[in-house]
């Protein structure tokens, strides 16, 4: 067992009080904190704290002194000698980039295409730092909002006639007349393509046109068009701006949860969460970020399949005071556990003797983690890592309630259900 500090990482992005506040710190802080990471990714490693809680060697030095005790044969015969996920705090004041990730076997083969054509790994053109995928799920600890996957058709016609705006009228007709997966293909394609001196003018005229539509009263595009204002004020001539049109805008409140699957174009608009991933840094831009963006490889890796927000959202079992969040995604799976000092309205202990590497990140309160002869006491905005070889734990709040996310690899039977 081992007391994590996590490794802020301040993009603009950040908010400057959500992050802070869970590690009690004064609030704003002095920059942007967008993101707490909690994992062994070698752009960015939590730290193993000693007895005086002071960083001693980073958790990518831990698992690489012992893997085989770190992260258990069955991990290491799957995954290689490499911890599997990521679990990060992210924290969103305003939109990120429009994204998708690719699959594990477009990973593979674009990491060793762009290896083939030497392309320096930190070169702004590229695309694949890795040969792996990256699935990820994020779980809102505030009211989260997001655009992800594309909305149906027919309801994306609906709003696009609701704006009345002749400018529309050729992109209309492209999904109109196909209203499918392969309408959307065309109409986005189209869009994320359209010269610079045409956005100049569209993006405009369409933002004009959401307006009078808002001034007109009530519509039941309101979330959709509040954000086409939103993201069409920081980026005027985005074509992403135009693409937030074709996806469904999500709303979560907290406890509820968002899975993305390989292809599945989204950004995050606002809010703070729990986020866990395949550990993985490749993604595939879309819009609304000056980064780079390569149309082709993002139209290669892109699922234009229509999808309901429904779909999204992850099955959730309850076990005890465990709420476990399933996905397909081998390689993660992520639970909130809250725990009561009193023992009235939830449990005051926990116990875990699954295989495999976890993480409990502390999002309120203390917990104290005891296996072995072992206490280690955790605080808000702390981890406790716990590799495969430690022994059986039982985990207890340390103050009159405490919160924390457990992240850990599904194995065997587990595994197989969520296949």
């Amino acid at each position: 067992m081992q007391l994590l500090e996590g490794l802020i990482r301040p993009y603009a992005w950040g908010s400057r009080t959500s992050i802070a506040t869970i590690r009690g710190l004064p609030t704003p802080s002095a920059h942007p904190e967008a993101e707490l990471w909690f994992g062994a990714h070698p752009a960015g490693q939590a730290q193993c704290l000693d007895d005086h809680g002071r960083p001693d060697h980073s958790l990518l030095a831990e698992i690489e002194a012992d893997p085989l005790a770190a992260l258990g044969q069955p991990v290491i015969d799957e995954f290689g000698v490499r911890l599997p996920y990521l679990l990060k705090v992210l924290a969103a004041d305003e939109p990120l980039s429009l994204q998708a990730h690719p699959s594990a076997e477009q990973a593979a083969e674009g990491f060793a295409r762009e290896n083939a054509a030497g392309i320096r790994i930190d070169a702004p053109e590229r695309n694949y730092r890795d040969p792996w995928h990256k699935p990820e799920v994020i779980v809102a600890m505030t009211p989260f909002d997001a655009l992800a996957g594309f909305r149906d058709a027919g309801r994306t016609v609906e709003l696009l006639r609701e704006l009345s705006l002749p400018a529309l009228d050729p992109y209309l007709g492209m999904i109109a007349g196909q209203p499918d997966c392969h309408g959307l293909r065309a109409l986005f394609t189209t869009w994320i393509t359209l010269p610079e001196a045409v956005l100049a003018e569209l993006v405009p005229a369409v933002i004009d046109a959401a307006v009078a539509v808002l001034a007109a009263g009530p519509t039941e595009f309101d979330a959709e068009l509040r954000t086409l204002l939103e993201l069409g004020e920081a980026y005027p001539r985005d074509p992403g701006v135009l693409a937030s049109l074709l996806l469904n805008r999500i709303h979560l409140e907290p406890g509820q949860a968002l899975y993305l699957a390989a292809g599945n174009l989204h950004a995050y608009l606002r809010g703070t969460g729990i986020e866990v991933m395949a550990n993985s840094d490749n993604v595939l831009r879309g819009g609304l970020t000056p980064k780079h963006i390569d149309v082709p490889e993002l139209l290669r890796v892109l699922d234009f399949a229509p999808v309901q927000p429904v779909q999204l959202s992850p099955e959730v079992t309850t076990l005890g005071a465990e709420r476990i969040y399933v996905t397909p995604a081998p390689e993660f799976r992520i639970s909130r556990v809250e725990l009561d000092g009193t023992g009235m309205h939830q449990p005051s202990t926990i116990s875990f003797d699954m295989p495999g590497p976890q993480i409990l990140a502390v999002t309120s309160g203390r917990i104290e983690v005891r296996g072995g002869g072992e206490v280690i006491t955790a605080s808000s905005g702390q981890a406790v890592w716990l590799a495969d070889g430690d022994p059986d734990v039982i985990v207890a709040v340390a103050s009159s309630k405490g919160t924390f996310f457990r992240a850990r690899v599904p194995l065997g039977a587990e595994a197989d259900r969520a296949e």
